[in-house]
């Protein structure tokens, strides 16, 4: 796997091919990061269900400011750490291991990382048809829209091909993008909930490899 534009254009990344990440092909990336590239200078990204942090480091190298990366495999994140090492972007980046299904999205001493401009948000493919009204990855979304992001905030979301999906009504769909047997579904958030000053997540554990806590 590798970073396909940008400063950090041709290194490579490591990955854990399997089920539990699923790397997205560079095919698939240049043409999601081709129509959401404008978006990205300056930007406050996160990087949900983040893996090995391909998607978010993507964003990085095309100019977003900061990213924050949610990911609780343990293998996963040893790999994440590496990957940021690598680039020497720690102190541009934050690892999050928290629990996508309860977390606040508001890491602690993180504020120069929020609200959050663009969101990649990839579920495991066993749980994107559980994003459903009441679900706890529908609860996650609201949380998500409410607390953390911008307004008009862009949330990617990547499922199967073919899986049906009802997000919050706060994120309004945009389009969504097929290809090699998946969906990438594109949501902005529309108007102020008044949710914002919510306090930071006291959970979770901050990685040594994330950007030094202010």
């Amino acid at each position: 796997m590798r970073i396909i534009a940008g400063r950090f254009r041709h290194r490579t990344l490591r990955t854990r091919p399997g089920l539990s990440t699923r790397p997205i092909t560079d095919r698939v990336k240049e043409t999601l990061f081709a129509r959401i590239e404008p978006l990205l200078p300056g930007a406050k990204v996160a990087d949900v269900f983040a893996g090995t942090g391909t998607l978010g480091l993507e964003a990085l190298s095309r100019g977003a400011e900061r990213v924050v990366f949610l990911e609780q495999d343990r293998q996963a994140l040893e790999l994440l750490r590496e990957n940021i090492r690598h680039l020497k972007v720690e102190a541009e980046t934050l690892i999050w291991p928290a629990d996508v299904l309860r977390c606040s999205f508001r890491p602690q001493r993180a504020e120069e990382f929020l609200p959050f401009d663009v969101i990649f948000f990839d579920p495991p493919y066993r749980l994107a048809p559980e994003i459903r009204a009441g679900s706890p990855l529908y609860r996650a979304l609201e949380r998500l829209g409410n607390r953390a992001s911008a307004p008009e905030a862009v949330l990617l979301v990547r499922t199967p091909q073919h899986t049906d999906i009802d997000l919050p009504p706060l994120w309004q769909q945009e389009g969504v993008l097929t290809m090699s047997n998946m969906a990438i579904w594109r949501f902005r958030r529309r108007g102020s909930t008044g949710e914002m000053d919510v306090p930071p997540e006291s959970s979770g554990e901050e990685s040594p490899a994330s950007g030094p806590p202010v």
